[in-house]
């Protein structure tokens, strides 16, 4: 569970409520014909944009913003580095006993690629194949947000010109224009709110749990490669360091050579 994605949407909702308590009574910012045209407006555009089954797999989509996969691209190298270990020692057919504890089913599938004698580019083009099409199914969850955050906005507009119109229709009236012209406004307060403390931080957030998978997975690619080509556990870390941030590097090279791989054979 990632605490901070709840954190940052009831922390805001928090202070806009705390805001608007201030100046009166929060129902008073209610309006069910508001929410109407705010919230049914951006849905409807959004089924028109998107194809019904992205649309319905919104949810399960937006469960990743609240759910941390643990990516973990240090775990990943102590792991390659073992079968690096592994490879050397008893040859790339002996991997095949232990991919079955794999999890991973990108990893799994590698070098499953690997023990059948793939050729190296071969194997390269299949992964990168699939690290692409997982790309393009985040890039399309985190579009079906960011969509809504620029609906969300200009269905407020609408909403507020229609509110607009009738209370000019009734501007011999001067008690009504006061509460018209409050009404029209939420609209365009319920649209920035949902465009900017939901929409646009979630699809922020989808775009951020995809950087790291897909971190996680060119380690992978470049690890299982590496072990293909006959590299070494230690030429393998170091390779695969690269893909690190900075901090990361540096905490890694403290270590003394081949502790990594030397911690993960002892939990073996």
């Amino acid at each position: 569970m990632d605490i901070t994605t709840l954190i940052g949407i009831l922390a805001g909702t928090f202070l806009l409520l705390w805001a608007i308590g201030t100046g009166g009574s929060v129902l008073a910012y209610f309006d069910l014909a508001s929410v109407a045209i705010t919230l049914g407006g951006t849905i409807a555009a959004t089924l028109i944009h998107y194809p019904l089954p992205q649309v319905l797999s919104v949810l399960r989509v937006a469960k990743n913003a609240f759910v941390s996969r643990g990516e973990d691209p240090e775990a990943t190298i102590r792991i390659l580095a073992r079968f690096a270990e592994q490879a050397r020692r008893e040859g790339l057919l002996a991997l095949e006993d232990a991919l079955e504890q794999l999890e991973d089913p990108f990893l799994k599938k590698g070098l499953q690629l690997v023990v059948d004698g793939t050729d190296p580019e071969l194997v390269r083009n299949i992964l990168e194949t699939d690290l692409a099409a997982l790309e393009e199914r985040h890039r399309a969850g985190a579009g079906i947000f960011e969509a809504m955050a620029q609906y969300a906005p200009a269905f407020g507009l609408v909403g507020t010109l229609i509110g607009l119109i009738n209370m000019l229709r009734t501007l011999d009236d001067p008690a009504s224009v006061g509460r018209g012209m409050a009404v029209a406004l939420l609209t365009t307060l319920y649209g920035a709110i949902l465009a900017n403390l939901f929409c646009l931080p979630i699809a922020g957030k989808l775009k951020a749990r995809s950087a790291e998978e897909v971190l996680n997975r060119q380690i992978m690619v470049e690890g299982i490669l590496a072990i293909q080509a006959g590299d070494s556990p230690r030429i393998v870390e170091e390779k695969l360091r690269a893909f690190l941030p900075p901090a990361a590097q540096a905490r890694a090279s403290r270590q003394r050579p081949g502790a990594l791989l030397d911690h993960e054979l002892e939990e073996a």
